[in-house]
């Protein structure tokens, strides 16, 4: 083995023949750090342990070859380039060279000029290589700094958007103090029925904001029928059945309430088709429409009225389970039935506790001592 010291550009040679590795060192040696070994198996073992920036190596060698060689190294050091050379001077032995992965093939007997050349050329294309990948990686890192930074903002502007559709929701509630808390109990019982039945992120999204807003409609529904103590006449009802048209109808060209918006327009509409506004049927309605569906009759059930207090879960599930293919979706409420008892009940009593901490907090004055 020959080795030598000089620039900074490593130059690995392997050849069996003593002659050509001497006659190789000599004519770079003076400008690269050299190093010769006599075979392919002695070119990876120097790999396994030095970093090298290119590797001279003949094709027919004892043991292995440099054909099967240059893919051994280029596995091991991606970075670094071969050439290859050899005495047998066919077009064949050049493609395949180049075929295996060879940056250049040079074929004995060799004009030193030419080899000079060739080294400096597969140089400069292993510095545009590293250049390249160094290049890939900052741009691979940028983009992921920008996505990062992008996912926040995307994370913060939902945050504000949904605590914008509660105060929104809260005003609405305050006009029927009966339903105070109601939809932010089927936001939960809805999400809880989402995953049970195995929704993607977009749609429980969706559903979310669907189960949120969907009574927004009932802005456009009067006081006077609204909030009606006694029963409502065959025309006021008319009016108040128009409530999922007109919020279908606000939530309309809101690019992200797109999804929600079909909650909002469907929640009122029953498995057997004999619902409103649209008398949809099965499959036709909206899944999330028919999972809101549900989580409202459970909301509804299990929730205090100024006539009566909440029904059991037993009760409530009963009730679902009874009006299954008619008002509800069969496969709704075999996932409603899948979800333990004991996590219903405590949905819906943290629902209660996390509704009345909130109401308390907004209603509070800024001079109230326990305001912060």
């Amino acid at each position: 083995m020959i080795q030598g010291s000089g620039s900074k550009r490593r130059i690995l040679i392997a050849d069996d023949e003593l002659e050509v590795g001497s006659v190789l060192f000599d004519l770079l040696s003076g400008n690269y750090e050299c190093e010769t070994v006599n075979s392919a198996e002695q070119a990876l073992e120097r790999l396994l342990v030095c970093n090298y920036d290119l590797v001279i190596s003949d094709i027919m060698m004892k043991g292995m070859s440099g054909l099967e060689l240059v893919p051994r190294v280029l596995a091991l050091a991606p970075d670094t380039v071969v050439i290859l050379i050899s005495g047998m001077q066919t077009i064949e032995s050049a493609i395949e060279a180049l075929r295996v992965g060879a940056f250049d093939y040079i074929m004995k007997p060799f004009d030193l000029r030419h080899v000079e050349a060739a080294v400096e050329r597969a140089l400069e294309h292993r510095d545009l290589i590293v250049a390249k990948r160094h290049y890939e990686n900052f741009l691979e890192k940028l983009v992921e700094e920008r996505t990062a930074q992008l996912d926040r903002a995307l994370v913060s502007l939902e945050e504000s958007y949904r605590a914008t559709l509660r105060a929104l929701v809260m005003a609405l509630e305050m006009r029927d103090s009966e339903t105070r808390g109601h939809s932010e109990r089927v936001v939960n019982f809805s999400l809880r029925l989402g995953r049970e039945l195995g929704l993607s992120e977009e749609e429980m999204r969706a559903l979310e904001f669907g189960a949120l807003l969907h009574d927004i409609g009932k802005i456009g529904i009067p006081d006077a029928i609204l909030r009606k103590p006694g029963q409502l006449t065959e025309e006021e009802w008319q009016r108040m059945r128009e409530h999922p048209r007109l919020g279908q109808q606000m939530l309309s060209g809101i690019k992200f309430l797109e999804g929600a918006a079909c909650v909002v327009g469907q929640h009122h509409e029953r498995w057997d088709g004999s619902g409103y506004p649209l008398g949809l049927r099965g499959e036709e309605i909206d899944i999330k429409a028919r999972i809101f569906a549900v989580a409202d009759a459970l909301d509804a059930m299990m929730s205090d009225r100024i006539y009566r207090k909440g029904r059991s879960y037993e009760w409530a599930a009963s009730e679902l389970c009874r009006h299954s293919g008619t008002q509800f979706d069969p496969k709704v409420i075999q996932a409603f039935l899948r979800i333990p008892r004991e996590d219903w009940e405590e949905l819906h009593k943290r629902s209660m506790r996390d509704f009345d901490w909130e109401q308390n907090f907004n209603e509070r004055s800024p001079h109230d001592p326990s305001y912060v």
